[in-house]
């Protein structure tokens, strides 16, 4: 079973990148043959800066390895080191209705929430296609918002494969991840570096105590009860918390006594310690630079082989 899995260097990664993406991937490198990259060109959407791209990508890759993934069990690679992906997306394009994309709920969030918008932001879903197919995929591992694009992959391979024959494309499946498809961020919205309202994973111990505090919470008062089913406190602490911790402050919140000041200390207490760590681990690999490419380097070679074979199938099958 090939899984494959990728994440974009666009700006710090936060708790949201973590639970949703970087820790169901470090467990399922031990369930199949892992393919995980790291997504500069679908950055090149939003960062626009060559040295500011290379250092994101850098660092996106100390910290994934950071966190786990073990690169004798997954193959981690830079998306621009396997060049084949571009050319398969074009070839793709040719038989994406633009009706396909226009129905895309992703580009129309964007557009409504005033990030810049390009052909390439409203073509991602093609590139995304061409990421997945490029290796074979069995499963892609997305959360609820991702959905959709994953199913326009299998759109479009479908397309290919019925116009030139079964089998030029596998098709691959999703695995929804149900549990974390949506950690909130500080003001409730989906965790998003576009929206401004993330934790970082790294965060320096004083700015994730400034963070933490300054969730907005209601104006109940300490003695009184609140409520625990809509409560951006809560919700990041059944992240990091085990259960007896968060029955605990479950049923605190239902009985009162205790304020928000203190859910959110306590909250604050988690997230430093769960990812203490992995802090650890970070600093090493920040002076280990040439480690982390021989990583990158070496998951690219192998990728590339990957997708050498698949393009020889393609190219065969469409005449080129």
């Amino acid at each position: 079973m090939r899984i494959l899995s990728g994440i974009q260097p666009s700006g710090r990664l936060h708790i949201g990148n973590y639970f949703g993406m970087m820790e169901p991937s470090i467990q399922l490198q031990n369930e199949g043959e892992a393919y995980y990259f790291i997504a500069n060109y679908h950055s090149l959407t939003t960062v626009h800066s060559a040295a500011e791209l290379r250092d994101l990508s850098h660092e996106l890759a100390v910290d994934f390895l950071a966190c786990g993934l073990d690169p004798d069990k997954a193959t981690f690679f830079r998306q621009s080191d396997v060049p084949e992906v571009t050319e398969l997306t074009w070839i793709l394009s040719t038989a994406t209705p633009m009706g396909l994309l226009e129905r895309c709920v992703s580009y129309k969030d964007k557009e409504a929430k005033g990030i810049e918008t390009s052909h390439a932001l409203f073509a991602y879903p093609v590139l995304m296609a061409a990421d997945i197919l490029l290796y074979d995929s069995d499963i892609v591992p997305v959360g609820k918002d991702q959905k959709q694009h994953l199913e326009v992959t299998r759109n479009i391979a479908q397309k290919i494969n019925h116009r030139y024959g079964d089998g030029v494309l596998k098709i691959p499946a999703a695995r929804i991840r149900e549990a974390t498809a949506a950690v909130p961020g500080l003001d409730g919205e989906k965790m998003s570096k576009s929206y401004g309202n993330t934790i970082a994973i790294f965060e320096e111990e004083k700015a994730l105590k400034k963070k933490v505090m300054g969730i907005k919470t209601d104006s109940t008062p300490v003695e009184a009860p609140k409520d625990p089913d809509h409560s951006i406190i809560l919700e990041l602490y059944k992240l990091v918390a085990d259960e007896a911790d968060m029955a605990q402050m479950e049923a605190e919140f239902r009985s009162g006594g205790v304020g928000y000041g203190d859910f959110k200390k306590r909250l604050f207490g988690s997230l430093w310690e769960h990812f203490a760590p992995m802090r650890e681990r970070r600093k090493q690999l920040l002076t280990e630079p040439d480690s982390v490419e021989k990583v990158l380097t070496e998951g690219a070679e192998k990728a590339g082989a990957v997708a050498r074979a698949t393009m020889k199938r393609v190219r065969d099958a469409v005449g080129l």
